[in-house]
């Protein structure tokens, strides 16, 4: 059984376009707030950081609780959920 939220498959099961940060699994109004102060707006410029650590979740998790004070369940939802959206567009 499946254990990811319905917020984490709409995600995955679909082009990213132009979502908004609270799109990604994990983060939520105060969370995606924080992003858009550092300049992550959109889940794409989220994602693009994702890459830019090698798609590596543990330092991507890292970054997202040094950045935004994410908590451990928050930062590896969101990296799961970027992992998978990777595994299936990329």
């Amino acid at each position: 059984m499946s254990t990811t939220s319905q917020k984490h498959r709409d995600f995955v099961g679909e082009p990213m376009a132009d979502k908004p940060v609270t799109a990604l699994s994990g983060i939520g109004e105060t969370l995606g707030k924080k992003l858009e102060e550092n300049g992550f707006d959109k889940a794409y410029v989220v994602l693009g950081q994702f890459l830019l650590l090698r798609k590596d979740t543990e330092m991507f998790t890292d970054w997202l609780k040094d950045s935004i004070g994410a908590n451990s369940r928050q930062a590896s939802s969101c990296a799961q959920c970027l992992k998978e959206w990777c595994d299936a567009f990329l």
